[in-house]
């Protein structure tokens, strides 16, 4: 009986021990990193970009951190599902032991996951996620990708500044839209332009070309459109064409996916002279992108994009906290580490805000042209050291 007893306390200490943040694989010298993305789905090739990102900077700098060899665990959420997000997190966890959560395509997954990371105290590095208010949702994440605001404000502020002083918003009806039209407002009429109409469509299946023709009639000096990518920038470009916008004559402004790369290929010439803020393009010329963008190709066959460069980025904080800790996996010990950490990425300098844990970084400023045959994004200008406006003026409060 005795000995029995002694047993069961042994294994009760055990599964308390798990739960407190102990984790026994790391005893044996292994890291378990879960991932959470939409590797199935509408979102699939979004995570897939994501992937090769951490995948590619694991092949330049090899598994192991701090004499801890790096595991990875992947979990597909399937698209938006914040209760799956949840579920996988918890699961990762309690079942798989994971030391670190990362990934993160999408906002709603996100949040729900972030509730899991405050209760476990664990490390959670949001490789894309934009909406302002994740970073507040535990206080053991940090964001390698961008947030909303950061770049949509930032661009209202330059076209203002820029010669355009009427402008025309149209944008899709849910969070990240609202978000992105809500502080491209902020800063167009901070400083000094006029909103003469603005729009919210379905996300689904919009009829672009009638709110062209509406923000045409309003006669602005620019139209702001924001869109998710898909399918979407293909038939605003067909919308823009059909209605005759000359956009040497009004001014197409909008976030990074309104321009990407297949948007561009789908748009084909009526992309010529689109005006976009983004924190990274394939196109950014410098020599560490240059590095970057020939061994991405030359391992998955195809350019990266703003996924990508999250991930790439977002395994570099996690390898650097690491060796920061001399490996220690605990959330507090990670946290402190990643608070004020900065670098130079293909994308730029970048840091990780210490009282934010949110990113500060390079916002470029770029537009279609036709180089050497090809239609691409060149970089024009460009505001430096952008943190998120959103927690700046939380701050100021």
């Amino acid at each position: 009986m005795h000995k029995h007893m002694h047993k069961l306390l042994l294994g009760l200490g055990a599964v308390a021990l798990a739960f407190a943040g102990v984790n026994p694989a790391g005893a044996q010298g292994t890291i378990k990193i879960g991932v959470i993305n939409p590797y199935s789905g509408q979102f699939a090739d979004t995570a897939a970009q994501m992937d090769n990102g951490f995948k590619l900077y694991m092949k330049q700098h090899g598994d192991t951190v701090a004499g801890k060899k790096i595991e990875l665990i992947r979990k597909d959420d399937g698209g938006i599902a914040p209760d799956v997000a949840k579920r996988l997190a918890q699961e990762l966890i309690v079942r798989d032991h994971a030391d670190i959560l990362t990934g993160f395509d999408l906002t709603p997954n996100t949040l729900a996951a972030g509730d899991v990371s405050a209760e476990a105290k664990k490390f959670m590095v949001v490789m894309n996620a934009a909406t302002a208010i994740i970073t507040l949702k535990s206080p053991y994440i940090a964001r390698t990708s961008t947030t909303t605001p950061q770049l949509n404000y930032t661009l209202g502020t330059w076209a203002a500044k820029h010669g355009i002083k009427r402008i025309y918003t149209m944008v899709s009806d849910y969070g990240p839209g609202i978000d992105a039209e809500t502080w491209f407002h902020n800063g167009f009429k901070e400083a000094g332009g006029e909103i003469v109409g603005s729009v919210r469509f379905p996300v689904a299946n919009p009829d672009f070309s009638a709110f062209v023709q509406r923000a045409k009639d309003t006669n602005p000096d620019g139209i702001y459109i924001w869109i998710p990518g898909g399918a979407q920038p293909g038939a605003v470009g067909k919308a823009l064409a059909e209605r005759g916008i000359d956009a040497s004559k009004i001014k197409i402004l909008g976030q990074d996916a309104l321009a990407g790369e297949s948007a561009v290929k789908a748009m084909g010439e009526a992309a010529l002279g689109i005006i976009t803020c983004g924190e990274y393009d394939y196109n950014l010329n410098n020599p560490l992108n240059h590095e970057f963008v020939k061994a991405f190709n030359a391992e998955y066959h195809r350019n990266p994009d703003f996924f990508s460069i999250g991930g790439y980025d977002g395994m570099h904080l996690i390898y650097e906290t690491l060796k920061k800790t001399g490996g220690k996996t605990d959330g507090d010990s990670l946290i402190a580490a990643a608070k004020g950490m900065s670098w130079i990425s293909p994308r730029g300098p970048m840091s990780i805000d210490p009282e934010t844990r949110d990113v500060v970084q390079t916002v470029y400023i770029r537009k279609v042209e036709k180089v050497g045959g090809e239609l691409r994004n060149v970089e024009f200008d460009k505001v430096e050291n952008v943190k998120d406006p959103v927690k700046e003026r939380m701050s100021k409060k």
